[in-house]
């Protein structure tokens, strides 16, 4: 495994990141599991674990929380705040309001006397940043947080939070979680550049983009009950929208694994593998979540932890998808406010 120094905070962190939203209802509903699963990560290097309040109505964090008993101290910790927790209307996002109430909350599922990089989920329209910052920054100074950071902003939100704390004398952004896949490229194009330029450490979710980079999403080939594709389909909506394969951008897809298959067959690797190795060859990203649902996909993973790929391999990738290239909007993770229709009429 190896280990990258987190931006410029000084610590190390593995490239492989557990991520734990698959742990609890929304995924493994087998906690004495998903406890192995987190032993066995620790165990194999990673000291690196991602979770959020959201997942699982709290459950993944409870989970976490249990396996770290007697190995806190081995591990960076990670959880996120903004995702209502419940139906008041103060019961969710950014505001310090939320954020001072919610933290405790995620303290207690965790098990821990702090949280070692607290990230806010997603941005907000309604919630000023230095309102937002500023309360993070109070948590850092009472110890409840080391480091806070962001996911899913856009590169200027990003450089407008760094600039708030800089005017304002507060503690400052150590971090952004982006969505970025070989078919989710748009962080490169100013978000990757903008983490570099402020020394930000960059986590990246999703490197196989909600499992289409797995290998077991193919034409004539069923999805397998329990995969990720049956679960979202169950669930409607937006989830649904992504393992639709009459949408046009769904169908390229299909076709563009294929494609990458065989690019992965030429390089002597795995799908998966060359999809996180992949992730992990941009100078701007420091570790890439990984978010197992079963033992087995662990281990797989972690077979591939130290491949590391070479330059015809990525110029290959790069000929079919360019960088900057996202297939699916879909798969950026939100929908900015300022493109509701509200925002655009008078």
């Amino acid at each position: 495994m190896e280990y990258r120094t987190f931006g410029t905070t000084g610590v190390k962190v593995s490239t492989h990141c557990l991520g734990a939203m698959m742990f609890g209802a929304w995924g493994n509903d087998d906690a004495g599991e998903c406890v192995r699963i987190i032993h066995a990560a620790i165990d194999a290097g990673i000291n690196f674990i991602d979770t959020a309040d959201v997942y699982s109505a709290g459950g993944s964090e409870e989970i976490v929380g249990k396996a770290l008993a007697g190995r806190r101290d081995r591990v960076v910790l990670a959880t996120k705040v903004h995702g209502a927790m419940g139906r008041g209307v103060n019961d969710g996002g950014n505001s310090r309001l939320w954020i001072m109430r919610e933290v405790e909350a995620s303290l207690r599922r965790l098990g821990t006397d702090h949280i070692d990089l607290y990230q806010v989920h997603r941005p907000a329209a309604d919630a000023d940043l230095e309102e937002t910052i500023g309360a993070l920054t109070d948590l850092q100074r009472q110890g409840k947080i080391r480091y806070f950071g962001t996911s899913t902003f856009p590169a200027w939100l990003v450089a407008e939070a760094q600039r708030v704390a800089e005017r304002r004398g507060l503690a400052r952004p150590r971090s952004e979680q982006p969505p970025y896949s070989i078919l989710v490229r748009h962080a490169e194009l100013d978000l990757l550049p903008a983490a570099q330029r402020y020394g930000m450490g960059v986590l990246v979710w999703s490197p196989l983009c909600r499992g289409w980079l797995t290998g077991r999403y193919r034409r004539g080939v069923q999805p397998e009950a329990g995969s990720r594709a049956v679960r979202n389909r169950e669930r409607g909506g937006v989830f649904a929208a992504q393992f639709d394969m009459a949408r046009p951008e769904n169908q390229r897809k299909l076709d563009l694994v294929e494609s990458l298959a065989r690019i992965a067959a030429a390089a002597g690797v795995s799908l998966p593998h060359l999809a996180v190795a992949f992730v992990l060859s941009h100078p701007g990203v420091t570790s890439a979540i990984i978010g197992p649902r079963t033992m087995a996909q662990l281990e797989d993973l972690l077979a591939g932890a130290d491949l590391r790929l070479d330059g015809a391999t990525l110029d290959a990738i790069d000929a079919l998808l360019p960088a900057g290239t996202t297939v699916d909007d879909n798969d950026r993770g939100w929908v900015p406010w300022w493109l509701d229709k509200a925002a655009r009429r008078r």
